[in-house]
């Protein structure tokens, strides 16, 4: 999950910076699965599995619940703080918990609940400065929901994969992932495509092959614990984003994320630090 989360970061980085050099959100997403196309069909060749695994319904339904979530995610890095934006991603693990206990049968410990309980008082502390602005132009609410709809998303396609990881290999998981988001990219914006500079295609690649490490090593977690647990473990990721936003874009976290995302951090603790020894083994 460290490995999973300094990647994720480091793709949240370079699609800020694909925003900036003005490549379009789908166009960034349509290169992205290009490459993650490529890349899960050498490891799945290495591996000598079906490419199309064998639940097929589910692992479309995984993609397409990917799909949803990434566009979320990645509109609301570009058009919010790197810091806010995966705060607001981060907060999956709240509907992670509820869909895997409503669908897997994995009831929650406590820990698990205190994280929810902290992480929604923490989101109320982000969100709350957008709410009562007065200047329609300080409160970017659309970009605040696009980023709740990704986690939304997230807690979705995290539940499809703890329960396809029994069956399938993770590089066919990954697969569909991108054999939805390229055509479905293509449909949405691809009118509106345009020729990268030199920069603009090294930013691209960067954000193709760190979001591969990222969901091959999430994807192994998943086959390694339970899924509330594993996402509650991955919060490192706002420590990581708010340093490369600071570091590449001058980004400086305003108290209200500052708060809102201490706290989320603290429920992140919890779960991972309470857990009953007899959950953490199974």
């Amino acid at each position: 999950m460290l490995i999973s989360a300094l990647a994720f970061a480091l793709m949240a980085a370079l699609v800020k910076e694909a925003g900036q050099l003005g490549i379009p959100l789908l166009q960034i997403i349509f290169v992205r699965a290009l490459i993650s196309v490529a890349l899960s069909l050498i490891d799945i060749g290495r591996a000598g599995v079906h490419p199309l695994g064998y639940r097929r319904a589910l692992l479309f339904a995984r993609g397409l619940s990917g799909f949803l979530a990434l566009t979320g995610v990645f509109y609301a890095l570009i058009h919010l703080s790197m810091a806010q934006a995966t705060v607001l991603q981060y907060l999956h693990p709240v509907f992670t918990a509820l869909l895997a206990f409503l669908f897997l049968a994995e009831r929650p410990t406590n820990a698990t609940l205190a994280c929810i309980a902290l992480s929604l008082l923490g989101l109320a502390c982000i969100v709350s400065p957008y709410w009562f602005a007065s200047d329609a132009t300080t409160a970017p609410l659309w970009p605040v929901i696009a980023g709740l709809g990704g986690a939304f998303g997230s807690g979705v396609a995290y539940t499809l994969v703890r329960k396809l990881v029994t069956t399938e290999h993770p590089s066919v998981i990954v697969l569909y992932f991108p054999l939805v988001c390229a055509p479905g990219t293509l449909l949405l914006g691809g009118a509106d495509f345009v020729w990268p500079t030199a920069a603009g295609w090294w930013v691209l690649l960067g954000v193709g092959c760190f979001t591969q490490l990222g969901q091959l090593a999430l994807t192994k977690a998943m086959q390694l614990d339970a899924a509330s647990r594993v996402t509650s473990l991955s919060y490192v990721q706002i420590i990581f984003a708010a340093i490369l936003g600071w570091l590449a874009f001058g980004e400086i976290p305003t108290q209200a994320t500052l708060l809102g995302g201490g706290l989320i951090l603290l429920g992140a603790m919890v779960s991972a630090w309470l857990q009953p020894r007899s959950a953490l083994a199974s």
